[in-house]
């Protein structure tokens, strides 16, 4: 949906904001989520990723993997696994919604307080750790659907996860939780909450 100026609320987890800070999503500007799912690299002691360690390991007997070789192959499945969903879910985007913001280069935000400390509660649940709850301003373009309808992470073909990317893109505000991606200017115009720890 294409706004004027609204306010949305944001949790923040990587780096603390402060008020008057500026930022600005275009097409070629990139979040967190892009670089966490398309540039992290996952090596192991040697400098070997996971295909280097499969081709070195197989054997006539099968595969056997340490447990630091396991580990390196199990974060690059999960992280492949949800790059090609999200690789998916830009696709439709780019074919069916090309006015929708991208989930690669937005912010992600709650449209209230309220829905802002759902997150939070959701985040403290995996153990992410929430700095703050901030107040934007916001004059650009924003949609709003339920993550849930995102394409799941299993073994289910493309075509299915591409049937499960068009149900996210038609939106959905009736979500108990709601996800709002918001791009064009942004400015933070409130601190609400700071979760830091006091220090004496």
């Amino acid at each position: 949906m294409k706004g004027n100026e609204f306010h949305v609320y944001h949790v923040v987890t990587k780096k603390k904001m402060i008020c008057g800070q500026k930022i600005n999503f275009d097409k070629n500007q990139h979040n967190t989520l892009y670089r966490f799912f398309f540039e992290r690299e996952h090596l192991n002691t040697k400098g070997e990723d996971f295909i280097h360690i499969l081709n070195s390991q197989i054997s006539t007997e099968g595969l056997t993997l340490n447990k630091e070789d396991s580990d390196v192959a199990f974060r690059y499945m999960d992280q492949t696994n949800r790059a090609i969903r999200e690789v998916i879910v830009e696709m439709v985007r780019l074919q069916n919604y090309p006015e929708c913001p991208s989930r690669l280069s937005c912010l992600y935000a709650a449209k209230n307080y309220e829905g802002a400390i759902k997150w939070k509660e959701l985040f403290d649940s995996y153990n992410r750790k929430v700095l703050q709850i901030v107040k934007l301003r916001v004059i650009g373009n924003y949609f709003e659907s339920d993550g849930n309808l995102l394409p799941k992470e299993d073994r289910v073909p493309f075509s299915k996860k591409i049937e499960q990317a068009r149900e996210y893109w038609k939106g959905n505000i009736s979500s108990e939780l709601p996800e709002i991606l918001i791009n064009g200017d942004i400015e933070v115009v409130e601190i609400i909450d700071d979760f830091s720890p006091i220090s004496f």
